[in-house]
């Protein structure tokens, strides 16, 4: 999965992986839009109807030992997102090419904010250690709950 390395910058890589999350979306049969500029605090939204859901697309390269890490905030000097902002956070592991969807209230819901977490789509090595791999190709969960407004 060398293409990547063809960026001269993250705001280019970052929009190579938002083309491919909206790829994929419509692959698996979501109705994608894309708000016009910068100027929103989510990279996509999947049209259901009356209802939107918000998605913020982040991605990784950086090996840590058996994982990646990724960064869950806009950037190191802006506030961090909130609950008010978007819905998920589809999460692209670039190397092991693996998305995962991740509901936004897991990482910014309660008193444990996370701005960072390590994702590990390869073979577990050990049991239990792996909190997010649930995420993993969750396409199902990004449709609303029917009766939920």
């Amino acid at each position: 999965m060398d293409e990547f390395k063809v960026f001269k910058n993250f705001k280019e890589r970052g929009e190579w992986v938002e083309l491919r999350f909206m790829a994929e979306a419509l692959r698996h049969g979501f109705k994608v839009l894309k708000p016009w500029g910068d100027s929103s605090p989510f990279d996509v939204a999947l049209h259901f109807g009356s209802r939107i859901v918000r998605v913020q697309v982040k991605s990784t390269s950086c090996r840590v030992g058996t994982g990646y890490f990724c960064q869950f905030k806009p950037n190191y000097l802006g506030p961090p997102y909130t609950l008010k902002q978007l819905d998920f956070f589809a999460a692209y592991v670039i190397m092991q090419d693996a998305w995962y969807l991740i509901p936004a209230r897991v990482l910014l819901g309660g008193a444990a904010r996370k701005q960072g977490l390590m994702l590990f789509p390869m073979q577990p090595l050990k049991k239990n250690r792996y909190s997010y791999e649930g995420y993993r190709e969750a396409w199902p969960l990004l449709r609303p709950r029917r009766g939920k407004k």
